[in-house]
């Protein structure tokens, strides 16, 4: 199916594209090559807001796909989610602070064994395990390439590695309430599945799109339900966190509502309110950075409701 390949086109490795992105506002600092004990290295691109002042503090956005955040003349497809665009308009809006983004670039090739949930994956038997690594894309490609999963460490990177970098270097807000984390289809899984692991770090998380089937078939799939009774079993407590899930109807996000709908029973069950959990549907929208740059306001002003 075409949109399939789309997805995987989508999230190839991208460091040959080394132009730096042009923005709107504000500036784009890169860190090549960020080295880690954990994973692969990857580039970091960290934005900062127009009118930027080293005498002030501020919030942080932990994204995932970097190297799709800013500018679609560097991307493969020549689309983006222009999050300096969204952010810029939204704080001349007043309805969100300035915010300093980091853009976390996937690794290419392990991106499905970073951003894949790790916990939930190892509670299914071996057999199950062994039908998930095996699973292959339409195009007859491994969704994993060989590599383990890894989302433990990808965690780590980003909690004991990356965020100490960024707040020793940047005047930042450094606690929860004033750090958060974010993605779409895979990235919006390790978002969730971050805010679960690491609740005194991160005060909420952005899941657009979020790809609960996992791999790219529901046929005899249980990886769904392992994320549910993980989310079951590990959530933050409401009372300090703020989750935002949504999701479209159209090519990869067809598949997503059936089990957007069994989560948001699970998050109700768990005393998530509306204050501090949203799930949307968007008739029409498709998986694409142009649907996410399309909606993504709606997070940002979600998340920062109330934020003093």
């Amino acid at each position: 199916m075409k949109y399939l390949f789309f997805c995987v086109a989508l999230f190839v490795n991208t460091f040959s594209y080394c132009q730096l992105p042009n923005v709107v506002a504000g500036t784009i600092h890169r860190i090549d090559s960020f080295s880690s004990k954990y994973i692969t290295a990857r580039n970091i691109d960290i934005w900062l807001p127009g009118g930027y002042d080293t005498s002030k503090q501020y919030p942080v956005i932990y994204m995932h796909d970097g190297q799709m955040l800013f500018d679609s003349a560097t991307t493969w497809n020549k689309t983006a989610w222009d999050v300096d665009d969204v952010i810029t308009r939204l704080v001349t809006e007043h309805k969100m602070p300035k915010v300093i983004v980091v853009g976390i670039w996937n690794g290419g090739a392990t991106r499905h064994a970073d951003y894949f949930p790790q916990k939930p994956f190892e509670s299914l038997t071996m057999e199950q395990r062994k039908m998930i690594y095996e699973a292959a894309r339409s195009n007859g490609y491994s969704v994993f390439g060989n590599h383990e999963i890894q989302s433990d460490n990808y965690l780590k990177f980003i909690v004991e590695e990356l965020k100490p970098y960024i707040d020793h270097t940047y005047p930042t807000l450094k606690d929860a309430k004033n750090t958060f984390i974010g993605g779409s289809s895979m990235g919006g899984l390790i978002s969730m599945y971050a805010i679960c692991e690491y609740p005194a770090i991160f005060g909420a998380a952005i899941c657009m799109s979020t790809h609960w089937p996992g791999i790219f078939s529901m046929e005899q799939n249980p990886i769904p339900e392992a994320f549910n009774s993980y989310l079951a079993n590990n959530l933050p407590n409401p009372k300090q966190h703020k989750i935002y899930f949504d999701y479209g109807t159209k090519t990869l996000d067809s598949l997503y509502e059936p089990l957007q709908t069994k989560i948001d029973h699970t998050m109700r069950k768990k005393w998530y309110t509306k204050k501090q959990w949203e799930t949307l549907k968007f008739e029409g929208d498709n998986h694409s950075e142009i649907a996410w740059k399309k909606r993504l306001h709606i997070p940002f002003t979600f998340i920062f409701k109330d934020y003093k």
